[in-house]
Order: structure tokens, then sequence, then C-alpha cells
């Protein structure tokens, strides 16, 4: 597999090397000794969630605060997103900013989000599956979002806010602003 960190420290994309043949393809998902070696970081994942949605979806921006902060690996089985992550570690030299790459059934990258940062994605195709492995488990305590289409984080979704469908609870999360004057 290749890692290649992107513009936002300890944040990756993994491409896995995929063997296809006239049986159809395999490829190694994660290697914690592969990924340490290229990242310096040691992982443990506890927890995977998986998820199907209908094009449009849009999920996040979510994360978990305190000794519940979580480090995600997503992965798309079925279809296409447009994953973004947002860099919420006050006094990182990317505060602020975020990242966002397609994740396809067809590319095969995954996105590796570190504690700290903020995730979300939106569908691009019906029945799209999500996968991503989680280092700390789910606690309702600390669960946190920032409002999707935030001015200051200024996200570019790729689809218009028309297209976009949100649970109720994303409807409501706070601004950027508002998230840090929590703190």
């Amino acid at each position: 597999m290749t890692v290649e960190e992107t513009y936002l420290k300890d944040c990756y994309v993994i491409k896995p090397k995929v063997f296809d043949d006239h049986r159809g393809y395999f490829f190694e998902s994660f290697n914690a000794d592969a990924f340490q070696a290229k990242t310096g970081l040691n992982i443990n994942f506890v927890q995977d969630n998986e998820s199907k949605s209908s094009q449009g979806v849009l999920r996040g921006l979510h994360f978990q605060i305190g000794k519940n902060a979580q480090s995600k690996l997503v992965r798309v089985v079925k279809g296409a997103v447009l994953d973004v992550c947002v860099d919420i570690r006050v006094g990182s030299p990317t505060f602020g900013q975020y990242f966002s790459v397609e994740l396809n059934e067809e590319n095969k990258k995954q996105l590796f989000v570190p504690k700290g940062f903020a995730h979300g994605f939106v569908v691009l195709k019906n029945d799209t599956i999500i996968n991503y492995k989680c280092d700390n488990f789910y606690d309702k305590s600390s669960e946190r979002s920032i409002l999707f289409n935030d001015k200051t984080l200024n996200i570019d979704w790729i689809i218009s806010e028309d297209q976009i469908i949100l649970s109720d609870k994303d409807k409501k999360s706070p601004t950027f602003a508002d998230y840090l004057n929590e703190k």
C-alpha cells in the first residue's frame, strides 16, 4: 500500500495494492505494521462501523472529544462519497482547514482521519456503503458536531445544498465559532 500525507498533519490517504485477475480482485485493506512504518503512528482499531446511504445524504461533521476522541480509517465498499475532514486541534498549524477526497469502489482509496479532526461525507451515488474503523469506542456523551455548511470552514461539498439530505440532529449542529466558544 502507498500512504500519502495530506497537507493536514497526521491525515493520510491510503492506496492499497490491488491484485486483479479473471476471478475478481484481492487487496489488504489495512496492515498495522506497514501503516506504522510509513506514518510513525501506532493505531489499534477497536470498532468497525458501516452505513448505507442514498445519493445526497450528508453525514457530519462529527467527532468525539476528550479521552473518547477517535481516529478513523474510512473506505467505500460500494458507491462513492466525498469524504471531508477538518483539523479542529487548537494550536495546530492547519487548524480550521479541511481536506476532501473522493473515495469510491473503483479507486479503493481510504482516508485516515486522526484524533482532533471533525469528519463527514456526502454520498455521490445511490446505495453507497461506507465502512470505517475507529481506535476508540463510541461514547454518546463525548459526541459533538459542527454545521456542515459553516461559513468559516467554507467546505466545497461539490453538490448543491438543495440536493443535500441531513438528519435532524445534523441540521442543529453548532457553527465552528459556537463550538470553539464552548471550549
